[in-house]
């Protein structure tokens, strides 16, 4: 697009009447839209902050004629309805062909992935797409999206438009000499090699090609950080296609009446409009006749009068001390320089998942995996160079390498930033880490990670004395078990320790040796946790009345276990010895 764009085409007096008259009947009879921003009430010009929408300041469509055709007053049969619906529901000018109106969802749909904080809604590209060309001159296109033959504007060659000098070589255009505006979305060829898109996955950039077109357009209308879900930012960005109030109001009511209800028809029966809007070039201004034939001149100065100019004031008598003071000029205040608007390559469109895997890792250890993500530009290309900012939420202690709970990382070349590995904490349970970044309209993603406790994947007793004790009585020897994890000792490391009957520990006893809790009762299941070098021992051990031989099995988070022989029997009795007797 050109910077030196600043006016749509100017239209007669009574045009304008009849289309302000139009649009008031409309706004009379269906509910209104979203309100105008301020200070987008009237004239043809950008009128709701001068934000542009691509890298010049400018609009896409060089200003070209378009439709000016309203929506007919009566809504549509099926308010709410958007496809799929035969030609005869509804009216005409509700049916959109099938061809664009898919190109218009499947636009919404990706710019909704790259960027789903700027709201994009299909409606609006139709609405832009009705006024620029009639819906591609009402669905003239074939199976792949490309009209059947090419939609040009005018020669953009200053006479009632803008004056823009060929950028393309005439390879969009054909005009070798002055741009125009190309295709069913009207972009001119300096703005299409900026924002151009292949959205039909057939390798071309094609401005005449609905699919490529709209997704271009969408993706226009979103740059800067718009959200188009605002009334103002809206604006903005209609205007930054077309600076255009006229332009404006009309799309603000086309946009209206398809949210109201739209349907598909085949391509090729949409409706065109009674004729676009074609200007009649302004002439360069010609000074006035006079009566005779002869051209008035431009009145020169008159001269002063003799006698006629006031005289300078009298300088002050000599010797009164008085002098008249010269009066110091004000330096004009300079104007700062226009803030050069991003290219849409230079400005943040989204942030997505490079391929972070599940995050989880036990108490005190390592994450395998690292949060990982891609930062993408306006156009969906990867973007370098942007920081990127990793949060840490939750009680579980986890940080970063190096202590931190916020870290930030600059995207490389192919847009990809990764945090540092994660340290889990000491307590188990979730928590999230979330990347943020972008600054007018920050973007963030969040991944969930949970912290596990300690596994071990074996258990062992130390010592191998047989445990023996009598009935009603304490077993006199400690029972001490070491965990390990891959031949590592684990530390922290849940254990449970239960009184079996039956070696694989599947059948829990109700008799025979037990714990005791603080109360002193009998319990056969326990709970612990092993010491800093793995190792456990148990607490006292009490047999009741019933001897016999039982099995204490010990397992760990982790898959580790080991099952001890505990025995009750009363001690073996001894016979007295004899003693010889004396003779007599």
């Amino acid at each position: 697009m050109a910077a030196h764009i600043r006016r749509r085409l100017r239209k007669g007096a009574t045009t304008t009447a009849v289309a302000a008259a139009a649009v008031a009947a409309l706004a009379a009879s269906q509910a209104p839209a979203a309100p105008l921003a301020e200070g987008a009430a009237g004239g043809d010009q950008q009128a709701a902050g001068g934000e542009s929408g691509g890298p010049e300041d400018g609009a896409a469509t060089g200003n070209s004629p378009y439709y000016t055709d309203l929506p007919p007053l009566v809504t549509p049969d099926r308010p709410g309805s958007s496809s799929n619906l035969p030609a005869a529901t509804g009216s005409a000018e509700a049916g959109i062909p099938a061809s664009v109106l898919a190109a218009y969802k499947q636009a919404e749909r990706t710019v909704a992935t790259t960027d789903p904080a700027c709201r994009l809604p299909w409606q609006l590209l139709a609405a832009i797409g009705k006024v620029e060309s009639g819906q591609a001159r009402g669905g003239q296109v074939d199976a792949n999206g490309t009209t059947l033959s090419p939609i040009l504007g005018p020669a953009l060659n200053g006479q009632g438009f803008a004056l823009i000098k060929d950028t393309d070589g005439g390879a969009y255009d054909s005009d070798a000499v002055h741009d125009r505006a190309v295709g069913p979305m009207q972009f001119i060829p300096s703005t299409w090699a900026t924002w151009g898109q292949d959205a039909n996955g057939d390798g071309r950039k094609d401005p005449n090609n609905i699919y490529d077109a709209a997704l271009a357009a969408g993706r226009y209308l979103c740059a800067g950080g718009r959200n188009l879900a605002v009334a103002a930012d809206l604006d903005r960005a209609v205007l930054s296609y077309n600076q255009s109030t006229e332009y404006l109001r009309t799309v603000r009511s086309w946009f209206a009446y398809y949210q109201r209800g739209t349907h598909e028809v085949p391509d090729g029966s949409g409706v065109l409009p009674t004729a676009p809007s074609t200007p009649t070039p302004s002439p360069t201004p010609t000074p006035s006749p006079t009566p005779g034939g002869t051209t008035s001149p431009t009145p020169s100065p008159s001269p002063s009068k003799p006698g006629g100019t006031k005289p300078s004031p009298s300088p002050s008598k000599p010797g009164d001390g008085t002098t008249s003071p010269t009066p110091t000029p004000t330096p004009p205040r300079p104007t700062p320089p226009p803030k050069p608007t991003p290219s849409p390559a230079e400005t943040f469109g989204s942030l997505e998942n490079a391929g972070t895997g599940p995050l989880t890792a036990t108490a005190g250890g390592t994450f395998e995996e690292r949060v990982s993500v891609r930062a993408r530009n306006a156009l969906g290309a990867p973007m370098a160079q942007l920081p990127v900012t990793f949060t840490i939420t939750g009680t579980t202690g986890t940080l970063f390498d190096g202590g931190k709970k916020k870290v930030t990382v600059i995207s490389k070349a192919d847009g990809t930033a990764t945090a540092p590995a994660l340290k889990a904490g000491e307590k188990t349970g979730e928590f999230t880490v979330t990347a943020t970044a972008g600054t007018n309209r920050p973007r963030t993603l969040t991944y969930e990670a949970s912290v596990t406790a300690r596994q071990a994947d074996k258990i062992v007793r130390v010592g191998d004395k047989a445990l023996v004790a009598a009935p009603g009585e304490k077993f006199a020897d400690a029972v001490t078990v070491k965990a390990t994890h891959k031949g590592i000792a684990a530390p922290g490391v849940a254990v449970t320790a239960t009184m079996v009957k039956d070696s694989l520990g599947l059948i829990d006893n109700d008799k025979g040796p037990y714990f005791k809790d603080a109360d002193g009762k009998p319990l056969r299941t326990l709970d612990l946790t092993t010491g800093a070098d793995g190792l456990l021992q148990l607490p006292e051990i009490f047999a009741d009345e019933n001897p016999g031989t039982y099995k204490l099995r010990l397992t760990t988070e982790g898959g580790g276990s080991v099952v001890i022989e505990l025995t009750v029997q009363a001690p073996e009795e001894t016979a007295p010895e004899e003693t010889e007797t004396p003779e007599a």
